[in-house]
């Protein structure tokens, strides 16, 4: 995990990873939003066959970013399960891996619309907010109160800048100096424009870190595009 680039809220810094988890450094945490884990299975019960291997390919991505960073405690933000039965679509594999992902770190699972009731048996403990510091972690972002900071996920942001007359869409961490809300981490999430309604209102002047194949690449507002 690269630490070259670096978000602060709240006086606290906050280290963006290119797998779309965030890690905050001086609490050993790393933060996941929006796994949606069995999102594939769920999809093909309605007729939309896609390839069933979202979630291995989510937690494998997980269990090495927690390795690399080290952390000693996992949050995640809500909507980790795609509906309230995915768990019982889990592989054993998949299971066997998520078990060995909540073993290695202090897990605190954050209830979310999709999971409003996460599973119990996977390990770590469930509630409907926590606390990073100064900061309030949550699923989906709320009119703060004075002088609050707050992390959500949610909205799945992705953002559009032009760059040399190319124009390149990427999912996005965005940010102001009271609000971070972080990108979809599953494999077969999509993803919503940061100029989309749903974020109106929710940020003054932004910048976007956009997850890029090799690098995180900061953006201010003024440049990311409309469409």
């Amino acid at each position: 995990m690269s630490r070259s680039v670096c978000i602060r809220l709240g006086g606290i810094d906050l280290i963006p990873d290119l797998s779309g988890a965030l890690y905050a450094p001086d609490f050993r945490t790393l933060l996941v939003a929006d796994l949606h884990l069995e999102k594939s299975t769920s999809l093909a019960r309605r007729g939309v066959h896609l390839p069933p291997y979202d979630t291995r390919q989510s937690l494998q991505q997980l269990s090495a970013v927690l390795a690399a960073s080290a952390a000693q405690r996992l949050i995640f933000l809500g909507d980790s399960f795609h509906d309230g039965e995915a768990r019982m679509r889990l592989d054993p594999e998949d299971l066997q891996l998520l078990q060995a992902i909540t073993t290695r770190a202090d897990t605190l699972w954050i209830a979310g619309n999709h999971d409003p009731a996460p599973p119990a048996d996977i390990g770590g403990r469930v509630v409907n907010e926590s606390v990073l510091g100064s900061i309030s972690l949550r699923h989906q972002p709320r009119v703060l109160a004075e002088g609050e900071h707050e992390i959500a996920g949610h909205l799945h942001p992705a953002a559009t800048v032009e760059v040399r007359g190319t124009r390149l869409r990427r999912r996005c961490f965005i940010a102001d100096a009271r609000r971070l809300i972080m990108p979809a981490f599953g494999s077969y999430t999509g993803s919503l424009n940061v100029r989309a309604k749903a974020f109106e209102g929710l940020f003054g002047d932004f910048d976007v870190w956009m997850i890029g194949t090799k690098a995180i690449h900061r953006f201010p507002d003024a440049k990311v595009s409309r469409g």
